[in-house]
């Protein structure tokens, strides 16, 4: 009697799924570290954190473009690693269709969230 290959080794799309949450979640840090100078300051402002300490973040401007640059690899990495054709499904249990959809979902509202964090240098000056 042998056990069914989806017991015995493990669910690739829960890996792959759990990756693209992984870079995911480094693509918003590295968007808060690229944003030192000016979303930074506010939300640490909006969640209490206050002192005259803030001014000396701009000290971290220079390390912006990297922060870009892991932040926008890290989300076209989660992309690809989402919206790629899945390799294995379990047609049986249904992991793709209840699981990718939803991770799918995150992954666009995180990204939007990552667009208006990278832009938000662009148009600040039109507020002040």
């Amino acid at each position: 009697m042998s056990t069914p290959p989806s017991l015995t080794a493990a669910n690739p799309v829960a890996g792959t799924e759990r990756k693209a949450g992984r870079l995911v979640a480094l693509a918003v840090l590295a968007s808060l570290l690229a944003s030192t100078c000016c979303v930074l300051p506010l939300v640490l402002v909006l969640v209490g954190i206050t002192g005259a300490w803030m001014s000396t973040l701009v000290a971290m401007k220079p390390l912006t473009p990297y922060a870009i640059t892991v932040c926008v690899g890290a989300l076209g990495w989660a992309g690809w690693l989402l919206f790629k054709p899945a390799r294995a499904c379990d047609i049986q249990d249904g992991n793709c269709a209840t699981t990718r959809p939803a991770m799918r979902r995150v992954f666009l509202v995180c990204a939007l969230l990552i667009a208006l964090l990278l832009s938000f240098p662009l148009f600040a000056p039109l507020f002040y």
